[in-house]
């Protein structure tokens, strides 16, 4: 089973470094690096999710800042690396390429930029289709990647991969739907019968609740 943190955890020094998670949601992943060691600012625009991230227990000195990626409070060059995590969809698309260069010049000379992207394809996906079809801004949070390869200044390597999505129980799944998109919450209410079937129909169980494959590809940008 491949974990959704499998290229991340590969691809990007942790230990000792300074790093920003862009669109950090509840700070899952703020945390998850401070206990690797590293020096992690979370960026959040939703109120919701920030007071999530806020009232978890602090791991080693972890701060939040409310802002959007596209205008991020930090300083040139003060971070060894930027991350978004399943995040940069969520971006306005108006503020996409805004929010790449952002992250690109919070960054050191040698620092990186790690994008992972979900496709929209596989189980997970699915799942939620009938809440949110985010075909179209998937796609242009690609388009913004390819654009800022093309631009000059950066280079980019992508690969794709299928990290597997583990769900405790559909409650939770959907619990999680309203905190990164608060204006979810009817859909998710009216849709509520057809996502149950959906969920036992396109997910599987193992030990740790309810697995679904989840494409995704993964942009590493640095500078030239």
């Amino acid at each position: 089973m491949t974990k959704q943190t499998a290229l991340l955890d590969e691809l990007v020094p942790v230990a000792g470094r300074q790093i920003v998670d862009l669109g950090c949601g509840d700070g899952w992943l703020v945390r998850r690096l401070a206990h690797r060691g590293a020096m992690v600012v979370g960026v959040e625009p939703a109120k919701i999710a920030l007071a999530a991230a806020m009232a978890a227990p602090s791991v080693s000195g972890e701060r939040y800042l409310q802002a959007g990626a596209e205008a991020l409070p930090l300083a040139d060059g003060s971070q060894d690396a930027a991350i978004f995590f399943n995040s940069l969809h969520h971006v306005p698309i108006e503020h996409m390429d805004a929010a790449l260069s952002e992250a690109t010049r919070v960054c050191r000379a040698d620092g990186l930029v790690f994008v992972q992207e979900p496709l929209p394809e596989g189980p997970f996906f699915e799942l939620m289709r009938p809440v949110d079809d985010e075909t179209a801004v998937r796609a242009a949070a690609q388009a913004a990647l390819d654009r800022v390869s093309a631009g000059g200044g950066v280079v980019a390597s992508q690969l794709t991969f299928t990290p597997v999505v583990t769900v405790e129980r559909f409650d939770h799944w959907s619990a999680h739907q309203v905190l990164v998109d608060p204006g979810r919450a009817g859909a998710l209410h009216t849709a509520d019968g057809e996502l149950r079937d959906r969920f036992v129909a396109l997910g599987r169980v193992d030990g740790n609740g309810w697995s679904f494959d989840a494409p995704a590809r993964v942009t590493v940008l640095r500078r030239v």
